[in-house]
């Protein structure tokens, strides 16, 4: 008997998401609520996303999955924007796995993306569901890696380097050096040029910034003061703080996003960064470290794609490689192979993404 004649996968609605919440949380250690899924599936600017759910005949959903739509263009150009798609909330609940209903669940979502007209659909699966989709057929394009800032050597700051090896935590006193001269790096080029302050809504006049940005890159999602402002101040969580920077005329020049550490945690992030140039990225990478520094973070972290623009970027600013081993896998599947947004997508390391275009609501 196959999966299919055991299950029904059916398309969910907001009337499902408190279903969703206890499969979710039956799945991962990470919790969440209802609204947390109503804000990542409802309520995004760029759409509404695809999530289905498997359950058994009369009976609770046992095994999940969503794709959430991201508005994307090719080096800024206008006729080629297009909604992208990014798998999240890929689970089983521990008693119905290896029966064979995630290959189910992934044939049915690729078909509704296709009829939804998304070009291709791309994601960043865990070590425990990356198998599944390479035997399923997905092509890989690129690795992602978290990169860290060391801002004090403590025990707590010790054991968190020590996931990357005795080395990592050995050559920590080095490491801060570097992140100190680095950072000395990016204040002297700045010489006061800006003012930095906190944004507590993003206007119209971001959009224009990523309008700028795009035309440098072979895929980016447009980060428009609609989709910004829900990906970062209107989820539950209500951790992640944006900061400004401005130049003498009080025009934005510049903004990145940092996560603070959790209450007793020490780990705090450098989610999201965009500026109209080098200088301007100067004072937002480093604005970000002081704010996490002033919050009482000792290491910062940082994901990129190998071989990528950020990933230089995190480097000259002083950030640390992990082993080789500690990565992610990047995967695509493509729906329309000739569509511009599919053809650029093919070489990850060419995208700008930041932990800000990830499918979680924070980071951690």
């Amino acid at each position: 008997m196959s999966p299919s004649d055991e299950f029904d996968i059916g398309v969910c609605t907001a009337a499902d998401r408190e279903e969703q919440a206890r499969l979710f949380n039956a799945c991962f250690k990470k919790k969440l609520e209802a609204p947390a899924l109503v804000w990542r599936y409802d309520d995004n600017p760029h759409g509404q996303a695809l999530s289905l759910l498997a359950r058994p005949k009369d009976g609770e959903g046992v095994s999940g999955y969503a794709c959430s739509p991201r508005q994307a263009l090719v080096r800024g150009d206008e006729s080629s924007i297009a909604c992208i798609g990014q798998t999240g909330d890929v689970m089983t609940h521990p008693d119905w796995r290896k029966r064979g209903i995630f290959s189910e669940l992934d044939k049915r979502a690729m078909k509704e993306t296709a009829d939804l007209g998304w070009p291709f659909v791309f994601g960043l699966p865990n070590r425990r569901s990356a198998h599944i989709f390479v035997e399923l057929g997905w092509d890989v394009i690129g690795k992602i890696r978290p990169w860290t800032f060391v801002l004090r050597v403590t025990p707590e700051a010790k054991a968190l380097r020590r996931v990357d090896g005795r080395w990592k935590v050995f050559t920590m006193s080095g490491a801060l050096r570097k992140g100190r001269a680095a950072r000395s790096r990016l204040r002297g080029m700045t010489e006061g040029r800006f003012g930095v302050r906190r944004i507590e809504r993003f206007l119209p006049e971001v959009t224009e910034l990523s309008k700028l940005v795009e035309k440098n890159f072979a895929l980016m999602v447009r980060r428009d003061h609609e989709y910004l402002n829900w990906r970062f101040l209107d989820n539950a969580n209500k951790q992640h703080r944006p900061l400004g920077v401005y130049n003498g005329a009080g025009e934005l020049e510049a903004y990145v996003v940092v996560q603070e550490p959790r209450p007793g945690e020490v780990l705090g992030y450098l989610v999201d960064v965009l500026a109209r140039d080098e200088t301007a990225l100067a004072q937002a990478i480093e604005a970000g470290l002081a704010h996490l520094d002033a919050a009482g973070s000792q290491l910062v972290q940082a994901t990129a794609i190998d071989g990528s623009w950020w990933q230089m970027q995190l480097q000259s600013a002083g950030f640390q490689a992990p082993r080789e081993e500690n990565h992610l896998i990047m995967i695509l599947h493509p729906h329309q192979k000739d569509h511009p947004l599919t053809r650029a997508a093919a070489r990850a390391q060419d995208w700008y993404l930041t932990d800000g275009d990830r499918d979680d609501e924070t980071m951690g």
